[in-house]
């Protein structure tokens, strides 16, 4: 679905990304993981064409690299990044609105019932300004606002950052539910715990390249990589 290959970016001229390549197939749930600054967050950015890059980006066997973001987005591949950009002086119900696909095609496959039945908090704050939400509440209106695009794929940039255990929680039975749904996943995190439980394939970043691919049990069962790679 999402082919990588030989990708190399550059913030300036810092050469950030060294030839990454990997693939994510469809309807399953790829955790990229690594410590900061080994880009990950830079990979997802390049996917999307926020950020500039070299090699080939292909979706669903199309050339994406070098195209606009909203044109990538239209194209079926859904973005949460990780400071939320959530618009805070609309209502929750408003941000969800701005997220909808409308087209002619069928009919979508999510609906503001979808996000409220997921997020039963979002629904009793949908008249509620953005802006006043907590941490959590606000990751939860993100999250549920790229799936209202209607996305063939979501790429979820450190969604568990700074939450709660209980809404962490919440953020892994969103992560189950788009599989129960066939969406694919690539799943930027530093969170062993949900990363280990939630994803099908493992990828490891370091110093810009995939270190390590693996299933959850190969990465469990390598130390080594966990203690050069990942443990602080």
């Amino acid at each position: 679905m999402l082919s990588l290959h030989n990708l190399h970016a550059f913030y300036g001229k810092s050469h950030v990304l060294h030839g990454v390549h990997f693939e994510v197939r469809p309807g399953e749930i790829v955790a990229l993981l690594g410590r900061n600054g080994s880009g990950r967050s830079t990979t997802v950015k390049t996917i999307m064409g926020l950020v500039d890059g070299t090699g080939s980006v292909k979706w669903k066997g199309s050339e994406i690299l070098g195209r606009k973001a909203f044109e990538i987005a239209h194209a079926g591949i859904g973005y949460v990044p990780e400071n939320r950009d959530i618009f805070p002086t609309l209502t929750v119900h408003q941000n969800l609105m701005l997220g909808e696909k409308r087209s002619g095609g069928g009919k979508p496959r999510w609906s503001f019932d979808d996000m409220y039945g997921m997020f039963p908090r979002l629904k009793e704050r949908q008249h509620t300004e953005a802006g006043v939400l907590s941490g959590g509440e606000q990751q939860m209106l993100t999250l549920c606002r790229t799936l209202m695009g209607d996305p063939e794929l979501i790429m979820i940039d450190e969604p568990t950052e700074g939450l709660a255990p209980k809404i962490v929680e919440l953020v892994a039975e969103y992560l189950r539910e788009l599989k129960r749904r066939g969406i694919s996943v690539l799943l930027v995190e530093q969170k062993l715990t949900i990363a280990l439980e939630v994803a099908d394939r493992c990828l490891v970043m370091g110093h810009g390249q995939i270190v390590f691919e693996g299933t959850p049990a190969d990465l469990r069962a390598n130390a080594y990589i966990r203690k050069e790679w990942l443990e602080v």
